[in-house]
């Protein structure tokens, strides 16, 4: 059965309970509801299958840009973060093949696995993002949600950077997808993805 990028985003996108997943009396986080911050002490254990998708993306994350890493993803996937709202494996790759372009040092400081079902997972990332201008490392915590289809590929990825969930609606959207539509024009992935 093949999906339209609306059947994607309608029945898959990942909606996590962000304040009930990670809240904290501690409250040193972005929110005093939310707490991003991975703690991989309490990370679940999960299956190997999973262990290497989340593998692949904290790859990604580090600026791998390889083509390995990007078979994580479905032909048809989406990807939505604040600044971007991707719908094929070819305008995901956009995004991350523009990572080394923009950051001189990539790195993923800890992880914490907080859902594992067959079909999601929910882990708590902390990057470390070093711009290329200004050459001072910057570490953000975000909620990473990963729907995975039948063959355990990722059909929607979620990154979410405070508790609130996203808005797909007026200005915001529009500047998300020209994003995603158009940032491959410059970062230029294979074709081949």
């Amino acid at each position: 059965m093949s999906l339209n990028t609306q059947d994607l985003y309608d029945k898959f996108e990942p909606r996590p309970d962000s304040q009930h997943l990670t809240g904290d009396d501690d409250r040193r986080n972005v929110s005093a509801n939310v707490d991003y911050e991975p703690h991989p002490e309490k990370s679940l254990k999960v299956p190997e299958e999973h262990q290497q998708i989340i593998q692949h993306i904290t790859n990604l994350y580090c600026g791998s840009s390889s083509e390995t890493d990007m078979q994580v993803y479905a032909e048809k996937a989406i990807y939505d973060d604040p600044y971007s709202y991707c719908d094929t494996r070819y305008k995901i790759a956009g995004q991350w093949y523009g990572l080394p372009k923009i950051f001189s040092k990539l790195r993923t400081l800890k992880t914490e696995v907080i859902e594992d079902k067959e079909d999601l997972i929910v882990f708590k990332l902390q990057q470390e993002y070093t711009p290329a201008v200004l050459h001072k490392a910057m570490p953000v915590n975000s909620l990473v949600s990963l729907s995975l289809d039948e063959h355990s590929k990722v059909r929607y990825h979620k990154d979410m950077w405070n508790e609130k969930d996203y808005s797909h609606e007026g200005l915001g959207k529009l500047l998300k997808k020209l994003n995603g539509d158009h940032l491959t024009k410059i970062t230029q992935p294979p074709d081949t993805l």
